[in-house]
């Protein structure tokens, strides 16, 4: 019998990658590319959607050549995506009208100020289980029709399409199907989280039309058959990146947790059948869904810039030339020399949500060199987690035991310590070291049978690494202080216009 596999097209902030995995799990073949980020104005973020697209076209034959198999042998693709990220497109040409709307752009910060006091605002953050921020995608989808002329009225006619993501790719893979996920859909501010489909009452809040709004479907299901890219092959399953992690990890037991490391970092709480308000700064969302079966939620934290943070450290201060480098550079000192970092480039996510905060560095002073900044830069992506624990601990009623990492800056053995240290539990991350295309590829497989069950993919996992808490907790307290200290130093920079 010919040996099948499953494919994950894992679409990421900095770059779009195509994944084969096997039977068991393993990675078979990865091809990569990145693509441009454009910065047009402070705190806006932007990306070409079409070169993404062009790249999925690119990258796809790499992969099966790479791995050594023909198409017959893809059991299925999954997808998954960077979540809020905005595109709207012209429902003939397929043509985007404008660049996407990056999940880390602020652009919409004094249209949120405005729509949190526009009558209703309570009720659609009641409905979408989110808070009205500058984050999600709803907001952004707003400002494009408001500052594209002629947008808001074509889209009326029905001329004009919005996805995140996962929905433009589908509808290039596909030829012109029009659909997202329930976990890409939680992260608009327009889907009812009670009935799973959009809210007409948030739709007349935020005046889009129904017409430019995606089909919303399970997570795991078979979504159509490409025509492109793969042809022939079924398209099984589609996840934000961050749920396809979770997924990945096999967190499908309430109070299994999972962070991902990467550009941002995102720390999600399994939450069963139970979707958990928080007063604590956390994001109730839709962790998944497998057709035929209830949804599962989840509690998360959200950290807009950490691996991004070591990127700016090595783009725009040049003080290294590759990323792995901070770590040797973070090294040639013993602890930060009381230099602190807090990257709010995009405001404070998780469990502050203050859109007006931006970065500061306290407690400069001569002695400090860039040994002192890179540790200060991998001290602030653990001081940060703490933070999102803290809240979840409280909110959830549970206490982290461990938690379960993965991403590219677990390669780092001094942050994942320092995070083990800060957090005051072990640190574990998998054999498997790419979750979130993992995670795409273990749902589509699941939608097609190629795996029977949830149970099979658990045990197909295998812990990697581990890492023990050693930090003295006097210490750990003392300098939680002065990281909260230092957090507070980022208030209330922006103010509305």
């Amino acid at each position: 019998m010919t040996e099948r596999y499953v494919v994950a097209i894992d679409q990421g902030t900095t770059s779009t990658r195509c994944i084969v995995f096997d039977r068991r799990g393993q990675l078979v073949s990865l091809a990569q590319q990145e693509h441009k980020q454009y910065f047009p104005k402070p705190g806006w973020v932007e990306h070409d959607a079409a070169e993404i697209w062009r790249n999925v076209e690119r990258l796809a034959p790499q992969a099966l050549r790479r791995a050594g198999i023909t198409l017959d042998q893809v059991a299925a693709v999954g997808i998954a995506n960077q979540r809020e990220t905005t595109v709207v497109w012209d429902r003939r040409t397929g043509v985007p009208v404008g660049r996407a709307l990056v999940w880390q752009d602020t652009r919409t910060d004094s249209l949120v100020h405005r729509l949190l006091e526009t009558p209703g605002a309570a009720e659609v953050q009641d409905r979408s289980a989110l808070p009205l921020a500058t984050y999600f995608s709803g907001p952004r989808l707003r400002w494009m029709l408001d500052h594209t002329p002629g947008l808001q009225e074509r889209a009326e006619r029905g001329e004009i399409l919005f996805g995140t993501m996962e929905t433009w790719l589908i509808w290039n893979l596909t030829g012109g199907l029009h659909v997202t996920d329930v976990t890409n859909a939680s992260r608009t501010n327009l889907l009812d989280v009670h009935t799973l489909d959009w809210s007409p009452e948030s739709l007349d809040f935020f005046g889009i039309p129904r017409a430019m709004l995606p089909e919303v479907r399970p997570s795991v299901s078979v979504l159509g058959t490409a025509s492109a890219a793969f042809p022939g092959v079924r398209i099984g399953a589609a996840l934000g990146d961050q749920q396809a992690a979770l997924f990945g990890q096999t967190c499908f037991t309430p109070g299994e947790a999972k962070c991902t490391y990467g550009t941002g970092s995102f720390l999600l709480l399994n939450t069963g059948t139970d979707l958990i308000r928080s007063d604590n700064g956390l994001l109730s969302t839709v962790a998944y869904q497998i057709e035929g079966e209830p949804a599962q939620f989840a509690l998360e934290g959200s950290i807009a810039i950490t691996g991004s943070l070591v990127q700016w450290f090595r783009d725009q201060l040049e003080l290294i030339t590759t990323a792995p480098e901070i770590e040797t550079l973070a090294r040639t000192v013993s602890d930060n020399g009381g230099c602190y970092i807090v990257p709010a480039f995009s405001g404070l996510y998780a469990p502050h949500w203050r859109s007006e905060a931006r970065g500061v560095i306290v407690g400069l002073t001569s002695y400090i060199t860039k040994g002192h900044l890179a540790r200060a830069v991998l001290e602030a992506t653990a001081w940060q987690t703490r933070e999102v624990v803290d809240a979840m601990n409280a909110n959830s009623g549970l206490t982290l035991k461990t938690l379960k990492v993965d991403g590219g800056m677990t390669a780092d053995n001094l942050l994942m310590q320092y995070v083990a240290d800060v957090l005051d539990v072990p640190v574990v991350r998998p054999l498997a070291a790419e979750t979130v295309s993992l995670g795409a590829a273990y749902a589509a497989g699941l939608a097609v049978g190629h795996w029977p069950d949830l149970e099979d993919l658990r045990r197909n996992w295998h812990r990697a690494a581990q890492w023990l808490p050693a930090m003295d907790p006097k210490l750990r307290e003392s300098e939680y202080g002065n990281w909260r200290r230092a957090v507070e130093r980022t208030f209330d920079w922006i103010q509305p216009a």
